[in-house]
């Protein structure tokens, strides 16, 4: 048995009426195959270029483990020089991955790689973030804490993508006060006898490619796999739903305050609570003992 996903729809290129009218106002994922090709970062970004002009940055890395207290919101699990990590990277697989870097804040001339697209959205365009990862590596299932739009454009190998929307929630084991769904499920190839609910929600998937854009409306879920080393870098624009933009200000604002806060009062047990009550409160909710 496996997931419930669909392919996300394809085109070589888009331009913005049709996008406007086809994939933001009903939010739905496209990928886009073709659009960037002009862009010199197309032929110029690549693992060895990025260790050519970022090579002495000492960069944040994540890796898979379990979220533990300790750890604060978005915290890194480790550092190191770029040159030495991209290293890895073409060496071994590895789990460690760079997430949410300002690397265009760093390294100013990357802005010269590339022009930001007219898709009719006002993209934010002081926060373009890089993401990298090794063979193997992987993100939790998890969706953005301001659900914004996100534009994925990829660079380097491939790169599989799991995709879920808001309406799945009951369906995934969303963890309270909380972006992500339990780690201990292998979305790659899930245990339905252990999270039965799985089997009701229905999803997108799709391989990602160099110079392909995935495009990913507002609040989806999302869990990518690095099936060959590479690296994306994320354009954005703020939730257009007022429904949306609401529960982004709350989880900013709120949410992740709180969550942070309850780690420092009572430790570990609040991440265990917090698991256990994804199962109880889901399972409860569809009659499931």
């Amino acid at each position: 048995m496996t997931l419930n996903l669909q392919d996300i729809p394809r085109v070589k290129t888009l331009d913005k009426d049709t996008f406007l009218r086809d994939y933001f106002k009903p939010q739905k994922p496209v990928v886009i195959e073709r659009q960037i090709e002009h862009w010199p970062a197309y032929t110029k970004w690549n693992l060895d270029y990025m260790k050519t002009v970022a090579g002495h940055i000492n960069i944040p890395l994540y890796d898979d483990r379990p979220v533990h207290f300790k750890d604060g919101f978005n915290e890194p699990h480790a550092t190191m020089k770029m040159s030495d990590y991209i290293d890895l990277l073409k060496r071994e697989p590895t789990r460690y991955r760079i997430f949410l870097w300002n690397a265009l804040k760093e390294i100013p001339e990357l802005q010269k790689d590339f022009t930001y697209p007219d898709f009719g959205l006002r993209l934010l365009k002081e926060i373009p973030m890089l993401f990298f990862g090794g063979q193997d590596s992987y993100t939790f299932m998890h969706y953005d804490i301001d659900l914004a739009n996100i534009f994925h454009f990829h660079f380097e190998g491939t790169k599989q993508i799991i995709l879920f929307d808001q309406k799945q929630n009951d369906y995934l084991y969303k963890i309270p006060h909380s972006l992500i769904t339990r780690e201990d499920i292998d979305f790659a190839n899930p245990d339905f006898k252990k999270w039965p609910l799985l089997a009701k929600a229905k999803g997108f998937k799709t391989e990602l490619n160099h110079g392909e854009i995935l495009y990913m409306p507002e609040g989806y879920w999302h869990y990518m796999q690095y099936i060959t080393p590479g690296f994306s870098m994320s354009l954005r624009t703020i939730a257009r739903n007022p429904k949306n933009l609401g529960r982004a200000i709350y989880n900013l604002m709120v949410m992740r305050h709180f969550d942070n806060a309850m780690r420092r009062l009572k430790g570990q047990p609040w991440i265990d609570w917090k698991n256990e009550q994804a199962v109880v409160r889901a399972h409860k909710k569809h009659g499931i003992v």
